[in-house]
């Protein structure tokens, strides 16, 4: 039997959401039935050798020159025309362009292009242009039913060519009490702490970590044994703790930086925090729940399908430093509330956004796409 040949397209392989997903699925799709390649414009850090080691092959192509550039387009094309693939399933803005442009070129028999991103901040132009690209793909994937939304009345992709397929996590095994008490350590946190954390890239415009810097300088006089700690990189991460310095908090913020694993993290905390501005899905908030912690998140994008307000967490308003304050203080004064939350968080997780459910999910609609095309 001749395996079904996926060519992946991604912007940057860095640690996101997205990349996450694209290892889930070379991990988990089965090799016997397919074989997987991925194309990027460039990959950095550990995630790319994990792909590698899953039997992956990534191709770089070099960075866009705005959207327009012409040669990662003929790179990918190159690639395309050597790895001959049944499908090319393209994410983010870029990759979906890949995908399109490559694809059709190409004469793929597949072409699926899947919206990963909140875009509501997004200009006409840009909307405009992700028409033209849906309108190259054959099939068009939303991973929350915001997108979904976006995708069939904003771009006007018709009902029958859109899948929703929410994201989905692997659970990751819990880290040694060791590895904890020296992350402890290192972090200054100390064990009788009130952990309040947040994992994303310091990119403040989307995800307003500011806004949790503020909350916390509203809590010292209530909760003194109140930390943020805050997980991941960016290019605002020096605004941001001079923010903590102005506020008179820098103390107790503590700025982990970036964390290829950022499992033991989560055992760290005792509540979680999304403060985002824009949000298509957030998969740190499965992760968290996977973690079994209460969620605190903003009402943006695709969150409210994620966290069960009420059941799994409270929703704030975005930029809301003060309500964000209140509803964590009120979890912090009621521990039965957040082991409530935590094991109900969990089990959410497990039934609707774990990685087998999406590596599923994606599998049934390739197998779909290929039968419908009569590529299979």
């Amino acid at each position: 039997m001749k395996k079904i040949r996926v060519l992946h397209c991604l912007e940057t392989v860095g640690s996101g959401g997205v990349e996450q997903t694209r290892l889930s699925l070379v991990r988990h799709l089965d090799p016997a039935r397919y074989e997987q390649h991925l194309v990027c414009t460039k990959a950095v850090g550990g995630l790319p050798q994990q792909l590698e080691k899953a039997g992956c092959v990534i191709h770089e192509v070099g960075e866009f020159n705005g959207i327009f550039d012409r040669r990662p387009y003929k790179a990918t094309l190159d690639v395309v025309r050597n790895f001959r693939p049944h499908i090319i399933h393209g994410a983010v803005y870029e990759g979906v362009a890949q995908a399109a442009v490559a694809g059709r070129l190409g004469r793929v028999p597949v072409i699926i292009g899947e919206e990963t991103s909140d875009p509501e901040n997004r200009r006409w132009k840009g909307h405009l242009l992700y028409r033209g690209l849906a309108g190259l793909c054959h099939h068009m994937v939303g991973v929350s039913p915001a997108v979904v939304q976006y995708l069939e009345r904003t771009i006007r992709v018709p009902a029958g060519k859109v899948t929703l397929i929410n994201n989905g996590v692997a659970e990751k095994p819990p880290a040694g009490q060791a590895e904890l008490t020296g992350l402890r350590d290192q972090f200054g946190l100390p064990e009788d702490s009130f952990v309040i954390g947040t994992v994303g890239r310091l990119f403040d415009e989307h995800k307003r970590v500011s806004d949790l810097i503020r909350g916390l300088s509203l809590m010292p006089s209530v909760r003194p044994d109140a930390r943020l700690l805050i997980v991941g990189s960016g290019p605002d991460e020096a605004a941001l703790q001079e923010l903590a310095h102005q506020l008179g908090v820098s103390e107790r913020v503590v700025f982990a930086g970036y964390q290829a694993d950022t499992q033991p993290f989560y055992q760290l905390m005792n509540v979680f925090a999304l403060a985002s501005a824009h949000e298509a899905f957030g998969l740190v908030l499965v992760e968290a729940m996977f973690a079994q912690l209460p969620v605190v998140a903003t009402r943006v994008g695709g969150i409210p399908g994620v966290v069960k307000e009420g059941d799994t967490g409270y929703l704030v308003e975005p930029c809301q430093p003060q309500e964000l304050a209140r509803v964590i203080l009120g979890l912090a004064d009621d521990a039965p509330m957040r082991r409530s939350m935590g094991d109900k968080g969990r089990e959410r997780a497990l039934k609707h956004f774990s990685a087998e459910r999406y590596v599923s999910d994606v599998d049934k609609l390739y197998q779909r796409l290929l039968s419908e095309r009569k590529v299979i």
